[in-house]
């Protein structure tokens, strides 16, 4: 039986997009990562008038996958397809490094 080297080792725990599973690991302890902050301010900059914007790392830290729920005036009158769409839009370069985007929009109840 083989010995296990460090080297072996280290290319059996790699995550997602090739960040080590540990990197995923610390986001327990986490309050809010560098991709969901930078998430964050590209939507407040995109949505001024939005009452609520949160954003979540879905996939455990990595940055691969997020969850955004963001409600805003800008989709008074808008279909939830044309809401999303305008998300996707205002988030269109940081999109191409994710796996996958959850979003959830809704215009404030007054």
């Amino acid at each position: 039986m083989a010995a296990w080297s460090p080297a072996a080792t280290a290319s059996l725990l790699r995550g997602i997009r090739g960040l080590p599973l540990l990197h995923c690991a610390q986001r327990m302890f986490a309050s809010q990562t560098e991709g969901e902050l930078k998430v964050t301010q590209i939507l407040k900059e995109k949505f001024p008038r939005a009452t609520a914007i949160k954003v979540t790392d879905i996939s455990g830290g990595c940055g691969a996958m997020y969850e955004i729920q963001i409600e805003s005036e800008e989709f008074k009158e808008k279909r939830t397809v044309q809401q999303h769409q305008m998300v996707n839009q205002a988030l269109k370069e940081e999109i191409k490094g994710m796996h996958g985007l959850r979003i959830f929009t809704s215009v404030p109840k007054h």
